[in-house]
């Protein structure tokens, strides 16, 4: 299974069935936080629906066309990291994470994002990593920012999240860009 250390204190880890509990717990105490930006909030009701996320998520990482992590910080859960379809034509990725209000400015995330992207770039030998986030969403957007990613452009009302459309950035990173993700400054 897909491990990998983020810090001396945290580490992501597929998720797998018996952590739809712990995971929907934490989502239900983030729901307001989240719920603004995350179209999943409102479809997530039950352990249940966890369940057949992470499901879909195993079933994804069988298939060799990507993963879906747990952030674990000094063995607690704290957040997501996932992977939409690797498209392996293009060798391209997009990615999408959600943290814990409590366990923010820490630098977790962004910690987190700069291990996959190694990982993606080095052991799946990728080209290309997106990321979008809802233009308002600053906390979201500061990730690829602090990592070199670079702003395509703003595509209008692209996501319903919150009985609302978003406007999402899409970043990219490219295998040849020169900063390729190093800067790893921690989030605020």
């Amino acid at each position: 299974m897909f491990r990998c250390p983020v810090s001396d204190l945290a580490e992501l880890r597929i998720l797998e069935i018996h952590h739809a509990e712990a995971f929907f717990e934490l989502a239900q105490r983030n729901r307001a936080y989240l719920r603004p930006w995350l179209p999943w909030v409102d479809a997530t009701h039950a352990v249940d629906d966890t369940r057949r996320f992470i499901e879909q998520g195993l079933r994804q990482f069988a298939a060799n066309e990507g993963f879906q992590a747990g952030l674990w910080h000094q063995g607690v859960p704290a957040g997501v990291l996932g992977l939409h379809r690797i498209d392996w034509a293009n060798r391209a990725v997009s990615l999408g994470y959600w943290l814990d209000q409590a366990s923010q400015g820490r630098g977790l995330m962004t910690a987190a994002v700069k291990a996959v992207v190694g990982h993606l770039f080095d052991e799946l030998d990728l080209h290309r990593i997106e990321i979008r986030a809802a233009v308002e969403n600053r906390k979201s957007r500061a990730i690829p920012e602090r990592l070199g990613f670079q702003l395509e452009g703003i595509l209008r009302q692209a996501q319903r999240s919150g009985g609302c459309y978003l406007d999402l950035a899409v970043y990219s990173l490219l295998r040849s860009d020169p900063q390729q993700g190093t800067s790893g400054r921690p989030d605020t």
